[in-house]
């Protein structure tokens, strides 16, 4: 069974029950990126993989550091021996260098999953940042101001989210562009 095929049902084993509302926005990411996935050429099944996989690390036996994309990426990589690829885009998913440096991760998030470039990592952030929490298809205005009014102001997350916004939305711009081309 491939990456693409193991996805879903291991999303499902680590989220559905403990927190389904997370289960559903992965449902919706990864149905997201199947449809942009044509966009990343080589990269396609790693980018659909790790839309679905994208939010495990809120999984409550995976959280160690307190930041999913990190506890994610290793639980992916250490436990489910996950490709490369697809540890690296659930790492950095939705600029997640900005909260890590704001955790003091930045050099761990770094060292241990070198950064993803190109219409990859926009392709991701894409999928998941124009997805309400229950799955729906969303704009990524509103989806940035859900997060804020989620965790309110003061709270690292949101801090995170904010400054990243215009990264986010650039990345959102970017794959919708080239949809629009192709």
């Amino acid at each position: 069974m491939d990456q693409v095929e193991r996805a879903p049902d291991l999303a499902r084993s680590l989220l559905a029950e403990s927190i389904p509302r997370r289960w559903f926005h992965s449902q919706g990411v990864g149905r997201k990126a199947e449809t942009v996935a044509h966009l990343v050429g080589d990269d396609a099944s790693a980018l659909i993989a790790a839309a679905w996989l994208h939010d495990v690390g809120y999984a409550p036996d995976l959280v160690m550091t307190g930041m999913h994309q990190l506890d994610g990426a290793r639980y992916l990589r250490d436990v489910a021996q996950a490709d490369d690829l697809v540890c690296r885009l659930v790492a950095h998913h939705s600029c997640a260098f900005i909260e890590a440096r704001n955790r003091g991760l930045s050099d761990q998030l770094e060292q241990e999953f070198p950064p993803v470039g190109g219409l990859a990592a926009d392709a991701i952030t894409y999928a998941d940042m124009t997805t309400t929490p229950d799955g729906e298809p969303t704009a990524v205005e509103l989806r940035l101001a859900e997060i804020l009014a989620r965790y309110g102001d003061g709270d690292l997350v949101a801090e995170s989210i904010r400054e990243a916004s215009p990264l986010i939305t650039n990345s959102v711009r970017i794959v919708s562009a080239a949809l629009h081309r192709a």
